[in-house]
């Protein structure tokens, strides 16, 4: 079984539209998902921007980020266990992220 990260993406104003009750589901939903058999682990990011580091004319620096066009932010991750892409995304399909109008973007994680 090879591994694949799963990252998720999301608006996250969006989620200020849920009621209590609703945002309960949600996380009820997400928590759920962790548990799935081919589920190896995951995380929900903080609620910060963290920090990017790039290397310029050999000086790195470290600056707030990231930012693009987008209103989506990358959320949180997950690793599952697959045979293949195909598996990995027919596993994925009933992620609540894409219920909650989301993105995932699924990754072959390399192993040598």
């Amino acid at each position: 079984m090879s591994k694949y990260l799963l990252l998720l993406h999301s608006d996250p104003s969006g989620w200020t539209n849920l009621s209590p009750d609703e945002m309960q589901k949600a996380l009820e939903k997400f928590m759920a998902w962790m548990h799935k058999p081919f589920t190896v682990g995951g995380q929900r990011l903080g609620p910060d921007n963290g920090r990017v580091m790039r290397s310029v004319g050999g000086n790195v620096r470290a600056t707030d980020g990231p930012y693009s066009e987008s209103k989506e932010v990358l959320g949180g991750f997950y690793i599952i266990e697959a045979a293949n892409y195909e598996e990995a995304v027919a596993r994925t399909l009933d992620h609540p992220t894409l219920e909650y109008g989301g993105t995932v973007e699924v990754r072959q994680i390399w192993e040598p």
